[in-house]
């Protein structure tokens, strides 16, 4: 098992999970965070951290469409290993759903 990230982050992009993550498989985008899945050790210190509920086990992701969107990023976006703050409008978007369709974006964020 993994954690994954879902559309629940996209246009918010807390990053209170980073900071517990005792692997640092968090990558980030421009608007949104992923975990590696090879990478994650599946501990799962980082699922209550968000206020958002955007980090599942990847047992509820039953057609793989988050494992396949946070291994194909993991691999291009940079390492975030510290807490920054939410993106301006995060509260705006947190109740939100189907942000994938329309917020998503492929750019990376900055990192560390």
């Amino acid at each position: 098992m993994t954690y994954v990230v879902i559309d629940a982050c996209i246009m918010c992009k807390y990053t209170d999970c980073v900071e517990v993550c005792p692997v640092d498989c968090f990558y980030e985008g421009e608007n949104t965070l992923v975990i590696h899945p090879d990478e994650c050790i599946d501990c799962g210190v980082c699922e209550p951290e968000c206020p958002v509920d955007a980090i599942k086990p990847d047992t509820e992701d039953p057609d793989g469409k988050w494992v396949a969107l946070n291994s194909k990023f993991a691999v291009s976006w940079p390492n975030i290993t510290l807490k920054k703050d939410p993106l301006p409008e995060a509260d705006k978007y947190a109740e939100e759903t189907g942000k994938l369709e329309k917020y998503f974006s492929e750019k990376p964020g900055t990192g560390d």
